[in-house]
């Protein structure tokens, strides 16, 4: 099986200092700071990055449930929101919304219903978050 790597750099102290991220297959290569992860700062975050994976894993979910179901879907589009919080005066992961809009032939609202719940729990991005409640708007389109 494959193992997927990235790395990231960090220079100086939490304020003010700077990082880097770099995927392993090169697709992102970029900048993070304090103000890009707790406030409006330009570049990304962790939690930024965390959202994209999600989001992407779970519309290929969705795409392999619907297939095996006999259906084909046209298009799936899938954002996720990552809610980072102080608990405790730590920062805390506290709940990512899922958010998906679908166009899918042939699949009735109940269907589609259960099946985009399905992958959202079997989604290896939603196994590995587990300890962080995961909501799912999904919408069936067309």
């Amino acid at each position: 099986m494959p193992i997927r790597t990235s790395d990231a750099e960090w220079h100086g102290t939490i304020r003010e200092g700077h990082g880097h991220m770099r995927f392993g297959g090169g697709a992102y290569d970029g900048a993070y700071s304090w103000n890009s992860r707790f406030s409006d700062g330009g570049g990304t975050n962790p939690e930024e990055l965390l959202a994209a994976a999600h989001a992407g894993c779970y519309s290929m979910a969705l795409s392999g449930d619907l297939t095996k179901a006999g259906f084909k879907p046209v298009d799936i589009r899938t954002s996720a929101e990552v809610h980072l919080e102080q608990i405790d005066g730590a920062w805390t992961i506290t709940l990512i919304e899922l958010t998906c809009g679908a166009e899918v032939p042939g699949v009735d609202k109940a269907t589609f219903a259960r099946i985009a719940e399905g992958a959202k729990a079997g989604c290896p991005m939603s196994k590995a978050l587990a300890a962080v409640k995961i909501t799912l708007d999904a919408t069936l389109k067309g």
